[in-house]
Order: structure tokens, then sequence, then C-alpha cells
């Protein structure tokens, strides 16, 4: 088994880590340790946290990192989902890092993986569980009512024709049972207007996106999955979010603002009261991939990398 990934801004991200060979890291959604293996390399006597919720990823983790722990054990490989990040370096007895890193994309390897799910382009059992736990795709379009399968479309998909899809998939499976990708696909695509198919992107592509956020949870309790991530910085350590699409973006600069942030009593106060202060500072502004970045890899064109520096303990 092989667990491909380009990963968009490979050395922005790892250099935003600000990397001290002593130093201790974590790698929140590790994948095929692309990120990993450099923040690995360039440590003597840190240590390194791979943190991913896929049983695939976990895998080829081991057989990639084994070579980093020949001369000493700098690298720990957890199975876990990242939102338990406090839960994971409490049981290693970790009580602040360096610098965490957050890839919150969908890896090549789950897109491309026909069996795992998460593409319209192949056939395949209707699955897009990225821990293989818990309900798939396939249970949710066939269980859910109409009402709750048009919010998810509109609310994780933006999707516009969310009303008609929904009633498309109700429809559809009064006939049968929805399985696969490519009957999925196909009732999408009946269920849009003319128009609509002929617009640039498949007309599954919303409406596979917002399934597959539903499904893994990916943005239920993301917000605090960031304060989390911030509080187990040390001062002066810093947090790199990646992030693929607007949904995922918005909770993220969010947060960062509000680290930023300072005293918040009304103007008309003649002196502060809240007695709040920055916790972070933004050592530059959000990051867009060059073009180059684009051709190699066109899934990253939405991608924004995010940096935030810890400037004091909580």
């Amino acid at each position: 088994m092989d667990f491909n990934h380009i990963p968009v801004f490979f050395e922005q991200a790892v250099d935003s880590l600000n990397i001290r060979p002593d130093g201790v890291y974590v790698d929140c959604t590790a994948g095929g340790g692309g990120h990993s293996s450099e923040i690995a390399r360039r440590l003597t006597t840190g240590r390194l946290v791979c943190i991913d919720r896929d049983p695939e990823a976990i895998e080829i983790l081991h057989s990639r990192m084994d070579a980093f722990n020949e001369q000493y054990n700098k690298v720990t490989i957890i199975h876990n989902n990242f939102f338990n990040i406090k839960d994971i370096l409490i049981r290693l007895g970790i009580d602040g890092v360096d610098g965490i890193l957050a890839d919150l994309g969908t890896s090549s390897h789950q897109l491309d993986t026909a069996d795992r799910g998460f593409s319209y382009h192949k056939d395949a059992p209707l699955d897009m569980r990225m821990s293989k736990e818990g309900a798939s795709a396939e249970d949710i379009v066939n269980s859910l009512s109409q009402k709750e399968l048009e919010r998810i479309i509109y609310k994780y998909g933006e999707e516009k024709f969310a009303p008609a899809i929904a009633r498309g998939i109700v429809k559809a499976r009064e006939s049968s049972r929805i399985e696969t990708t490519g009957q999925l696909a196909e009732i999408i695509k009946s269920s849009v207007p003319a128009a609509a198919r002929r617009e640039n992107g498949h007309p599954a592509r919303r409406t596979f996106q917002a399934l597959r956020i539903e499904v893994n949870g990916e943005l239920d309790g993301l917000s605090q999955a960031v304060d989390d991530m911030f509080d187990c910085l040390k001062t002066e350590g810093r947090l790199v979010v990646i992030t693929f699409h607007s949904l995922e973006d918005r909770p993220v600069k969010k947060c960062f603002a509000s680290y930023c942030s300072g005293c918040e009593c009304p103007p008309e106060f003649p002196v502060c009261v809240c007695n709040k202060k920055p916790r972070g500072r933004l050592p530059f502004k959000a990051l867009s991939p060059t073009e180059e970045e684009i051709e190699e890899n066109p899934r990253c064109r939405s991608a924004r990398l995010r940096v935030i520096e810890k400037i004091e303990k909580s």
C-alpha cells in the first residue's frame, strides 16, 4: 500500500514553524509523512508527534518514520483525531510544544483510492470515512430526511441546488439503495439544471464535499480544536494551519484574529478595565498557492496557509 500526497505549501509550512533542533513539534494530520519527514530531518535532540486518524496513514507512517528513530526515539506516532490534542499530549507527558502543523485537506491518497469512496470520478462504494469507523456516506444518503440532506448539502457544500439534489436523492432511494459514488454522482447530475451541468467543475463536487465534511465531522468543533492547539504552544511557539476551502478558513481566521486582539473596552472608557492583552501575533498575512503549485496540484487552488505565534502564556 502506498500513501501518496502532494503537500501544498511544503517548504513554507515547515519553515514557518521556525524549527529548533531540540524543540518539540506536532504534525496533527501527518498523512503519508510528507511534512513530518522534513520536520524530523531538522531535529537532533528534539521530538515530533505525528497524529492521524486514518489507519492506512498510520501504517505508512510507521514504515516511513522508523528511520528517524534509529539513533534515538524522536518520533511518536498516534492513531487519533487531532481534535483530542490536549489529551494526547497529556498522555505523552508533554506540557507544551514549540510548533504545531495542521493540514486540514483530504489527502491525495484518500481521494485517489477508489474504494475509499471520496471521489465522484470513480465508481466505488460510497464510504468517505477517514477513520474507517462510524457512519458512512452511504448510511447518510439512505437514512436522513430530505430536509436534513438539504441542510447538509447547503451548509457544507454551499450548493444553491441543495433542495433539488436532496429531493433527487430521496426519490432515487425509494427504488433502490444508493450504494456507490457513481450512483450518487448520476443522481446529482440529473437533479441540477442542464445549464449548471455545463458550468466549470463536476456538478457533484459541492455535494460530495458536503457529505465528506458531515461524515468526518470536519467542522464540528474546529474552532475549539484551534483554541486547544494554540493553548498547547509554549511562548514563541507557532501554529501553522493549511485550509482548503472557505468553510475551514473562516473559523481559523476568526480564531487567529481573536488571539491578536487586545483591549475590548468601549472607546469612551478613559482607561482599560478589561485587562485583555494580545496573546499572539501574525508573522505574515495568509499565503495563497503559487501558479506553479496549482499547476502541479490543481486541488490546492483555494488553499490558504495561516500562521500565528504565541507571545505570552495564557
